[in-house]
């Protein structure tokens, strides 16, 4: 009995020289900063805070090799802020990211929560802050809510081909008795190339509320967002463009909703676009960066605005940065628009940003 044990154990161990592979890496960002924030009805206010530039996190990312160009991989993201140790969305764990999937060459399948392309577009191409600091997008472009990710997503990645990339995003809304009511979709192709990096992004929510036991039905409608984002690196400097095509109700959620100013509360576009343009310009060993943003409001209430940021991003090394960063907006007739950063909407029209960026 004992022989016959042994044989197949050593026939097992043998056999899994030929198995697939596979690899767990943990990965993350430790971001914390000194933070002013003055232009609000509440007066001026001074914090540490977690996550000004990267929202503070740990993951686990990996991926097992099946053979032939075919893969099977995961991920799994938990923000948390520095500033106290608490998770950054209470009762959940891997709030940021939680999803599995298989990749072949004709592309990647993953299912669960994942960003938007919209908002993928908006922080690697568009956005020279990467939609963090108090310059950055956020400012002004509505990367709130289910505009950056979405639960209960299926997501199709395309390879990439001569520098041309695409991919496709459903999100079911799981509300029984409609396959309509709180679904999202939405689609976006790329192109990159030397120093040009370009894409087009579509992305379309419904806020419904279908009817149940206890539930009274909404009817919302459908909100989309175009969004147009490229850089172009001229070596001496790269020079950034996003700009936001944005209509329906919910297309454009206001980062905070606490009436910030005082007075009538300011009200979400239902109909607008927003323009950023930005630089990114070499300096000793770290890099100087400024944006402008323009909010084009089209309804009737015509509550545009205007955002300017610029900062320093000094690099120690790879993987740690010091930061100084300012952002002021110059909001009209009765905006309500604030200087966020990546983990906060912000309370008034005027940030500044100290502090430092860990990744590992």
């Amino acid at each position: 009995m004992y022989s016959k044990l042994s044989v197949a154990a050593v026939l097992a161990c043998c056999a899994g020289g030929a198995w697939a592979q596979s690899s767990v890496s943990i990965y993350g960002i430790a971001d914390a900063g000194y933070v002013h924030e003055s232009g609000g009805k509440n007066g001026s206010v001074n914090k540490i805070t977690s996550g000004t530039g990267s929202t503070s996190r740990i993951g686990f990312r990996g991926s097992e090799d099946l053979g032939d160009g075919t893969s099977v991989f995961f991920t799994l993201e938990n923000g948390h802020r520095l500033d106290t140790g608490e998770v950054d969305a209470s009762g959940t764990i891997f709030n940021r990211q939680a999803f599995v999937g298989l990749k072949t060459r004709a592309g990647a399948l993953s299912l669960g929560r994942q960003y938007t392309a919209w908002h993928q577009a908006l922080t690697q191409v568009g956005d020279p802050f990467g939609t963090g600091y108090a310059g950055g997008s956020k400012n002004l472009f509505a990367d709130y809510g289910s505009n950056v990710r979405t639960s209960n997503t299926v997501l199709y990645a395309s390879p990439v081909m001569r520098g041309f990339s695409g991919d496709l995003a459903y999100s079911f809304g799981e509300q029984p008795g409609s396959s309509k009511a709180g679904r999202q979709y939405g689609a976006s192709v790329g192109y990159s190339a030397g120093p040009l990096n370009v894409r087009l992004v579509y992305n379309n929510k419904n806020s419904d509320v279908a009817a149940a036991p206890g539930v009274t039905p909404v009817k919302r409608g459908n909100g989309s967002n175009k969004l147009l984002a490229a850089n172009y690196d001229f070596k001496l400097f790269k020079a950034h463009l996003a700009f936001s095509v944005d209509k329906g109700f919910n297309s454009a959620p206001l980062g905070n909703n606490s009436n910030p100013y005082g007075g009538v509360a300011p009200t979400a576009s239902t109909d607008g676009n927003s323009l950023l343009l930005g630089a990114v310009v070499r300096a000793g060993p770290g890099n100087v960066i400024v944006t402008f943003q323009r909010k084009d409001d089209k309804t009737a209430f015509d509550q545009d605005a205007r955002a300017y940021g610029v900062g320093y991003l000094y690099l120690l090394s790879k993987r740690t940065t010091l930061y100084t960063v300012y952002g002021v907006i110059d909001n009209k007739n009765g905006a309500g628009y604030t200087v966020a950063n990546n983990s906060e909407s912000g309370s008034g029209d005027r940030a500044f940003n100290l502090g430092v960026r860990h990744t590992f």
